[in-house]
């Protein structure tokens, strides 16, 4: 007799809280921290969802501009290096400026305009994280709050030998070491830390992040500099501005000699 009395207590409790569960996550979700705590869950799920649709276009992207050289998954080919693990501020240096994907395999990358767009760059540098997530990520750098003499103190030590005391460039070997002037205050923060071809790595250690903000406000400064001497002849530094100026001034002499000979 008991237990067929307890039989169908237990199912009317089993009922009543399959029931009653429901509304208590109802109710729950209704209260104020509940509705907090709800919507923290559902951002984070649809981060999630974010991320994965990034990833996914990303790859997509990834295997028709990137895969011929550096292979489906970024271990490389016989056209191309492996990239894993060189860090989003690599991947977004390289695409950002038009340097990759190259334009003719096993040569100098080069600044050209971007082939794909920054939304595009985003995707490819969330694919390529997915895979592996190492590396240097993207500094992020004020210009503002730098110091100049200290960032033309740096720049003169580190980068005027190969980029030339002006920032136009100039060659290292059977390399080139590209102009400055059209590079964003990230693109040149990113330099800096990843060492793009012959380019030493300046990290955190070597550079710290005061410094790349120094660095990087003299390296701007440097598109346009005061002339204090006059014509600048395009800022190509003292070595080149002083032979033309030599050659300006030796025709000048021959003119005037000319001129005074005819005349007597």
């Amino acid at each position: 007799m008991s237990g067929g009395r307890t039989g169908p207590r237990w199912v009317t409790l089993a009922v009543f809280g399959a029931f009653m569960i429901p509304a208590v996550a109802v109710a729950f979700a209704a209260s104020p921290g509940g509705t907090e705590r709800a919507d923290a869950v559902t951002t984070r799920a649809y981060a999630r969802m974010a991320d994965a649709d990034l990833v996914s276009a990303g790859k997509v992207l990834f295997l028709q501009s990137c895969s011929s050289c550096h292979g489906p998954l970024g271990a490389g080919t016989a056209q191309g290096p492996p990239i894993l693990g060189l860090g989003a501020a690599n991947y977004s240096f390289q695409m950002s400026t038009g340097r990759m994907p190259l334009a003719v395999p096993g040569t100098q990358g080069v600044r050209r305009p971007p082939v794909l767009n920054p939304a595009e760059i985003s995707a490819v540098i969330a694919y390529l994280l997915s895979l592996d997530p190492s590396g240097p990520a993207i500094p992020k750098v004020n210009p503002a709050t730098g110091n100049l003499s200290a960032g033309s103190r740096l720049y003169l030590d580190n980068c005027a030998p190969c980029h030339s005391a002006s920032g136009n460039g100039g060659s290292v070997g059977t390399q080139v070491a590209p102009g400055l002037h059209e590079a964003t205050a990230t693109q040149i923060a990113e330099a800096v830390r990843i060492g793009p071809g012959t380019m030493p790595v300046f990290d955190e250690r070597t550079v710290s992040g005061e410094e790349l903000n120094s660095l990087v406000r003299y390296v701007l400064y440097l598109r346009h500099p005061p002339s204090p001497g006059g014509l600048d002849l395009g800022n190509y530094g003292p070595i080149v501005e002083g032979f033309v100026g030599l050659i300006a001034g030796l025709g000048l002499v021959m003119l005037v000699s000319r001129y005074i000979g005819t005349r007597s």
